[in-house]
């Protein structure tokens, strides 16, 4: 009888030690498999604007900005996901970030695109706008940056020669630095692309275009492949 009980206890801590010893196995393969899988960069996009803050509208059609840069976003997003990129949206939806239009909205929605961005650490953040002016003569895409960021000043410089190549583009403009919240509010090399004048009649129709929008997108996406195969990323 002695016997057989310590038997018993022999068995039931043979079994135990094979179960812990398969569990680890199985826990350091997982673990193996997730270090041998290559991390994919991540790239923000930022759709400026949204919920009741429009942005600014076109003067032929009223066809709101905060529309027409999600529209543009989204297409963006196709392009780099294509490309093996992890995208996150800052404003997938046509909302904005601010939970409740009260006082002080505006604040909270670029307050939490900001964390989004930090939060995720991208190679790059593009941010889509429409721009505006009282010459309605002015027209084509414009880039900004960061003065002080040397991988953005690259990185708009490069994205504005790929948007100055576009058969539509009507005179060619250099990139230009600026100082805006999210483009100051983290190191990751970060640039607005203004795709176009809302206030002149032929960007905006451009604009609205489906296939003017890919064009467009392809053309930012092609200016920041090539600052990021150029290594320029991490200077």
């Amino acid at each position: 009888m002695n016997f057989l009980y310590k038997h018993r206890i022999v068995l039931g801590f043979s079994c135990l030690a094979l179960a812990v010893a398969v569990t680890f196995a199985f826990c350091f393969f997982a673990l193996s498999r997730a270090a041998a899988k290559p991390l994919r960069l991540a790239v923000v996009i930022d759709a400026g604007h949204g919920g009741v803050d429009g942005g600014v509208v076109g003067t032929v059609t009223g066809k709101k900005e905060s529309d027409i840069n999600l529209s543009i976003a989204r297409i963006l997003q196709r392009e780099f996901e294509e490309a093996g990129f992890l995208v996150v949206q800052t404003r997938p939806t046509e909302a904005g970030l601010y939970d409740l239009a009260t006082a002080g909205y505006k604040r909270r929605d670029m307050q939490k695109r900001a964390e989004i961005i930090q939060k995720n650490s991208p190679t790059v953040m593009i941010s889509v706008h429409q721009n505006f002016f009282s010459d309605p003569s002015r027209r084509g895409a414009q880039v900004f940056f960061r003065e002080d960021s040397e991988p953005s000043k690259t990185l708009a410089c490069l994205v504005q020669t790929s948007l100055n190549s576009m058969p539509e583009c009507v005179k060619k403009t250099a990139a230009l630095a600026g100082d805006y919240f999210v483009l100051n509010c983290s190191d990751t090399p970060s640039v607005i692309v203004e795709c176009g004048f809302l206030s002149n009649p032929q960007d905006e129709a451009l604009l609205l275009s489906e296939e003017y929008q890919k064009k467009i997108a392809s053309a930012i996406a092609a200016g920041t492949l090539t600052f990021l195969s150029s290594g320029a990323n991490a200077l």
